[in-house]
């Protein structure tokens, strides 16, 4: 990471959403680690939920999240998969439709590299996304320890700090909400 120290940090405040049909708080390890991970940068931990894997309680956890402004970014751990209850990318467009939102496409992108230097070639079956609905960043990362280390540490740390150089996700968020 390449810190300005010239730069002041400016935390923000990040939901944590955890797309699981067998975890519960006591047993979501990916999510705490998350949740730790979040608080030590000096952010906000916004809230923290676990969600069923179905498309529709996904979207409507983010839109509240997102209607009452609630949070300046959300993460989602889980549900990026290839198999038939892995549906968090699809809440993740359906959600960019609805509010007329943008998708990030490097975020999966990088992601993917940085996770191959971990697990090979298995990134392939990793749908890791990410975008901008209603002005709030949506990042999904599988539900993984190794995936959340991997997103957090080396992708999200960075961009949610406003001190990272030459660029960051923080400096656009004054912007994000313009129109034509």
């Amino acid at each position: 990471m390449a810190v300005d120290p010239a730069r002041t940090f400016t935390p923000i405040r990040i939901a944590l959403l955890t797309v699981s049909d067998t975890r519960d708080l006591a047993s979501d390890t990916s999510g705490a680690l998350l949740a730790e991970r979040v608080t030590a940068a000096g952010h906000t931990l916004a809230a923290r939920v676990i969600v069923k894997d179905d498309t529709g309680l996904i979207v409507v956890q983010l839109r509240q999240w997102i209607d009452h402004g609630l949070a300046d970014a959300i993460i989602t751990t889980g549900g990026t998969g290839l198999t038939g209850r892995d549906v968090t990318p699809e809440a993740l467009d359906q959600l960019r439709i609805e509010t007329s939102g943008k998708d990030i496409p490097g975020f999966g992108e990088l992601f993917r590299w940085v996770s191959y230097q971990s697990i090979g070639t298995s990134t392939v079956q990793s749908r890791a996304c990410a975008v901008l609905a209603g002005g709030v960043y949506v990042f999904a990362l599988p539900g993984s320890n190794g995936a959340v280390k991997d997103g957090w540490d080396k992708i999200l740390r960075e961009q949610l700090d406003s001190r990272n150089w030459p660029c960051n996700f923080i400096e656009l968020m004054p912007r994000l909400r313009e129109t034509n």
